[in-house]
């Protein structure tokens, strides 16, 4: 362990010298939009990140809560802004892949008003029950639910978590009945009291409660199993190959901000998320990282787009109904 965080504390001073030779930019304080409330997982990790990046660039990174619409508010926001690089855009599954596809008109459009900069990490989504539910296993879940539907809770409508439920049940035959909240938090606290039979969970806000024994986990539903949860089955080492989903974050600029600002804000973002403090918490909550180019982030989306939004679509989930 010792020897890992002396290779991870080298390779962060290698982008830091890096970030650092490229000069020039930025000019003043970077602002990062954030579309969510504080609190939540994508404002958290923007700050820490945040805090990484400031020194790198020379600059404050003033992190801006701008929740609404999905994060359709914040991503307008950052559509409509100067393209020199002081305006950051935190991004998602939601904003980049399946707004497109929840609404029928958007005031900004992700395929072609953002350049990627980089990704900060994937979420692996797991199921969980109570430690003393009757389901015991994800098999006995569906045959379960052929004789009534279980509710499960999720952050919100149309979040990754539900949109991958969907995914689930349409994959493996599950039924199950949608009960979104206003975040993780409340989901768990329902499911710890029984107002719901299940949720679909991300793993930064789900492990916590499987380690302390609150909370049992049917299966996650990343391609192999979670490193920190190495117990709980995929569904596609279950039998279902294409029940496979992720919540994911990045970050994104406008579009025409020019490439030597793009390659030291990436330069930038890889050193923080590479730094000891941050690959420590990101691993304690089983979060994956991915060192992408920004062409290799944008490659991802356009697979990402190319998978969620027809399965969107044909599901009929709407935010604009």
């Amino acid at each position: 362990m010792a020897a890992r965080r002396q290779l991870l504390a080298g390779m962060a001073m290698l982008a830091a010298r890096r970030v650092a030779a490229q000069g020039g930019f930025p000019e003043r304080p970077l602002r990062w939009l954030v579309g969510y409330p504080p609190g939540g997982a994508s404002d958290v990790f923007a700050r820490l990140i945040a805090g990484q990046m400031a020194p790198l660039l020379g600059q404050p990174v003033v992190v801006e809560n701008r929740p609404g619409g999905g994060a359709v508010l914040a991503s307008e926001v950052a559509a409509r802004a100067a393209p020199d690089g002081h305006t950051l855009l935190h991004v998602d599954n939601g904003i980049l892949v399946a707004n497109p596809a929840l609404y029928a008109r958007l005031p900004y459009d992700p395929d072609h008003d953002f350049t990627g900069i980089g990704f900060i990490g994937r979420f692996p989504l797991f199921i969980l029950v109570r430690p003393g539910d009757a389901v015991r296993d994800f098999a006995g879940l569906v045959a379960a639910s052929r004789a009534r539907a279980p509710t499960y809770g999720t952050p919100g409508v149309a979040s990754p978590h539900h949109l991958a439920m969907e995914m689930v049940k349409r994959r493996t035959g599950l039924a199950a009945e949608h009960v979104p909240y206003r975040g993780g938090p409340p989901a768990m606290q329902d499911l710890l009291s029984g107002a719901v039979d299940l949720v679909v969970m991300d793993c930064a806000t789900g492990l916590p409660f499987l380690r302390d024994g609150q909370a049992r986990a049917l299966a996650v539903l990343s391609e192999a199993p979670s490193a920190e949860a190495p117990a709980v089955p995929t569904l596609r080492a279950l039998g279902h190959a294409e029940a496979v989903a992720y919540g994911w974050q990045g970050m994104s600029v406008p579009a025409g901000t020019p490439a030597p600002a793009v390659a030291r804000l990436h330069a930038a973002l890889a050193a923080a998320v590479a730094a000891p403090e941050v690959v420590a918490r990101m691993d304690a909550l089983g979060i994956e990282r991915a060192a992408f180019s920004p062409p290799e982030f944008q490659a991802f989306v356009a697979r990402e787009a190319a998978t969620w939004r027809p399965l969107i679509r044909e599901l009929g989930i709407r935010l604009d109904r």
